[in-house]
């Protein structure tokens, strides 16, 4: 059966919350910080202005959403005093957050604002890529994959980066994503940052990025200061990359001529995640298990990355049922 990424009515709504939904579905770490967090709403498909909801338990969060049916129900990464007028913060989540319809050089032929199993996939692929930085480069383990709806969400629980400042936080999605271009005269990369170090080897995480980036460039594609000349060079010349041959690249590439290929992919990967997501330590984040009435698909948690397909794992009974 095809999926279609329709919006939910809401006699579907009703019939999701009434039959389908299940505070159990809410994720643990949610749960067991209830107190702390905001919760957020949207009744109307016009965004969540229903803002400043706190529960005490898990009961009362299912009687407010089995009753409310919600177009949207949100939660918040941050960890207050007093969560009801966002006071006393304490700590917040490290997010990263990969829309398929927002991924900057897209393999599949959707329409601007549009996603299919494609654009989802290429974006799963790059929440793994994510991961795994976040493991081997930065020894974090505390870490959440959600699926969104549209794309997924990266939340790190680990103590280290809870208490992160906006601008750490930027600095370590920069590493993550390679999207700062590396000093090509040394290897030494970030150096520490507050009490957070980010680790050396700076150019390798990046190469990384960037071979997978100039991987899916087409013929169409466009990159600041990088001319067709440039662009058909680079596909003509980027076997090399698939053996991990980066001097041949760049030396049929041209040293000049690489720097400014370089400059363009290091701007590309800034749009790979929403950095203002992931600087923004008073977010609300769609909350798992709930509906993301705009597609007809459910925000899950993630058990196992590898084998999640989001549509057979996240679509609700009611899209099975319409004729």
């Amino acid at each position: 059966m095809e999926i279609e990424l329709k919006p939910a009515s809401k006699y579907e709504r009703r019939i999701f919350y009434k039959e389908e939904w299940n505070v159990k579905d809410v994720p643990d770490f949610i749960i067991d910080s209830i107190t702390s967090r905001e919760f957020g709403f949207d009744h109307y498909g016009q965004g969540p202005n229903d803002r400043y909801k706190t529960f005490p338990d898990a009961l009362r969060l299912k009687r407010f959403i089995k009753v409310k049916q919600p177009f949207a129900a949100y939660c918040s990464v941050a960890f207050y005093e007093k969560p009801k007028q966002r006071k006393g913060w304490q700590q917040s989540e490290l997010v990263f957050d990969v829309d398929a319809k927002d991924i900057p050089i897209r393999t599949c032929d959707c329409k601007e604002g549009e996603v299919c199993d494609k654009c989802l996939n290429q974006a799963k692929d790059i929440v793994l890529m994510i991961k795994d930085v976040l493991n081997d480069d930065f020894g974090l383990n505390n870490i959440n994959m959600v699926y969104s709806g549209r794309g997924y969400h990266v939340r790190v629980l680990d103590e280290e980066v809870m208490d992160a400042s906006s601008d750490l936080r930027g600095q370590i999605v920069q590493y993550v994503i390679g999207a700062k271009e590396p000093d090509l005269t040394n290897n030494l990369g970030f150096n520490n940052l507050q009490h957070f170090i980010i680790p050396y080897g700076y150019p390798y995480n990046f190469t990384r990025w960037a071979k997978y980036t100039i991987l899916h460039l087409t013929k169409d594609s466009e990159l600041d200061n990088v001319n067709k000349k440039l662009l058909r060079d680079v596909l003509k010349e980027r076997h090399f990359l698939e053996e991990d041959s980066w001097g041949l690249f760049r030396a049929n590439i041209g040293p000049i001529r690489y720097k400014r290929l370089i400059s363009a992919v290091a701007r590309v990967n800034m749009g790979i995640t929403d950095t203002k997501v992931s600087i923004d330590l008073k977010r609300i984040l769609r909350l798992p298990s709930t509906l993301h009435s705009k597609v007809s698909m459910k925000s899950t948690l993630i058990k196992n990355i590898e084998t999640f397909d989001p549509f057979d794992d996240a679509v609700p009974q009611f899209v099975y049922d319409r004729k």
